[in-house]
């Protein structure tokens, strides 16, 4: 018999020697359940399902199908594949679901119903509990977590009128736990939290103190972030892991950095377009700039320089966080002194006029990428990168996911692997 609550780690890889790694860490650390996640079974098959159970037979084991149709016969292949618990899609008929139940019955197994996107509701709980389901997921969608949105009112409302347990996912850590608990959850399906973690076993540690304890304990890393804290993300984060967020995107192509030292540039982007060497929108671009902002700034991409020393130091005074220059830029001893983030496509003694030409706080191009007023732009020592406003909360969270999933790939090259081998390369390698 079962003693709730528990918690259970999902094991969303494609790679199965990793997923067996992280699995024997986190069964040190105590965890209870122990997930193959849907990743792992279409990357690996139900072969993943073997080895795991294998591995752990003494743990329950959960296999993430997301049953869609054909009930009977995929919750019959995960059973014989040692699978203690299966899982069925909340959007599936009836019919699929009670075919799930029926092959259970047969060979002891379990079933768990997974509300996620519309059928995340008390009447489909109701529903779903009343055909012979064993568990009631309510699960936020990765995708939907980067934006932000994580909450647990459904699940204190099926909680209060269902009597089977109730298991909650997505976006779970050490700081949110016991409010999951505290609405009703009696299972815990925790994934990044655990498994992009560089000490698994700690931090399983750390979950369960939280809830034993019912108690926040804060985290740096494995949350989603709002509006209200996007810069201390960004600055977290590197240009390489907003540009994989971006899926390869974001980045402003022939813009270099001026300062040759580790730096970090954050901010929202004030936009100016002038003609080559008419420096006199880029200075004033300063005056109605705020703390924080990032002055950008397409200049044709060629010379004489539209920024020099002086518009660096009032721009310093006003609190600007950067410029960036599609463009020459000049007066770099001086600007290296000041430690003011710079980037420029080359640098000129040769200076322009200031003639008036141009505009401010309208979308510019450069290097083909659109950057409009209020953008958010990060620079380092690798380059620029532009993200755009309306999909900001989306991209940090997921470039802070970039960063947690590379930490735990850092820490598995140091124990021993290599980057090939954490990878599994040569089985992702098309085929001639």
């Amino acid at each position: 018999m079962d003693k709730f609550p528990v918690i259970q780690v999902a094991l969303d890889f494609t790679e199965l020697k990793r997923a067996i790694k992280v699995a024997q860490e986190v069964v040190k650390g105590g965890i209870d359940w122990i997930e193959v996640g849907t990743p792992l079974i279409k990357s690996t098959g139900v072969e993943a399902i073997r080895q795991i159970k294998k591995e752990f037979p003494n743990k329950k084991i959960i296999a993430d199908m997301k049953i869609m149709d054909a009930g009977r016969l995929e919750s019959e292949i995960a059973f014989k594949s040692g699978a203690d618990i299966v899982v069925v899609l909340g959007n599936a008929s009836d019919q699929t679901i009670k075919e799930c139940v029926s092959a259970g019955e047969n060979y002891g197994g379990k079933v768990m119903v997974d509300l996620m996107e519309e059928s995340a509701n008390l009447k489909r709980a109701k529903e779903v509990e009343k055909l012979g389901v064993d568990y009631i997921s309510v699960h936020t969608p990765i995708d939907e977590q980067m934006t932000g949105n994580i909450s647990f009112d459904i699940v204190k409302d099926i909680a209060k009128n269902i009597k089977i347990p109730v298991a909650v996912a997505g976006g779970l850590n050490s700081e949110n736990i016991s409010d999951a608990i505290k609405s009703g959850a009696s299972i815990l399906i925790v994934g990044g939290a655990i498994t992009k973690s560089e000490n698994v076993e700690n931090e399983v540690k750390k979950l369960k103190e939280a809830v034993k304890k019912l108690k926040k304990i804060p985290s740096l890393y494995y949350k989603r972030v709002k509006k209200g804290n996007i810069r201390e993300v960004l600055i977290k984060v590197s240009t390489d892991n907003i540009s994989d967020a971006l899926h390869r995107g974001g980045w402003l192509k022939d813009i270099n950095p001026v300062l040759g030292k580790q730096f970090k540039m954050v901010g929202k982007a004030i936009t100016v377009r002038t003609f080559p060497g008419d420096w006199a929108k880029p200075v004033e671009a300063i005056d109605i700039s705020e703390k924080g902002d990032v002055i950008v700034i397409d200049a044709g991409g060629v010379s004489p320089a539209v920024w020099g020393e002086l518009a660096t130091s009032s721009a310093k005074v006003k609190g600007v966080s950067g410029v960036v220059i599609y463009g020459y830029i000049r007066d770099v001893e001086e600007i290296i002194e000041m430690n003011f983030p710079s980037f420029a496509v080359g640098i000129t003694p040769q200076a322009g006029e200031p003639k008036g030409f141009g505009e401010i706080n309208v979308p510019i191009k450069i290097g083909g990428q659109v950057v409009k007023p209020g953008d958010w732009i990060v620079g380092d020592i690798d380059g620029v990168v532009v993200i755009p406003e309306e999909k900001v909360v989306e991209i940090t969270n997921r470039a802070m996911d970039v960063f947690e999933r590379e930490n735990r790939i850092r820490k598995e090259i140091k124990d021993g692997s290599t980057l090939s081998s954490v990878a599994e390369l040569l089985r992702w390698e098309k085929t001639k």
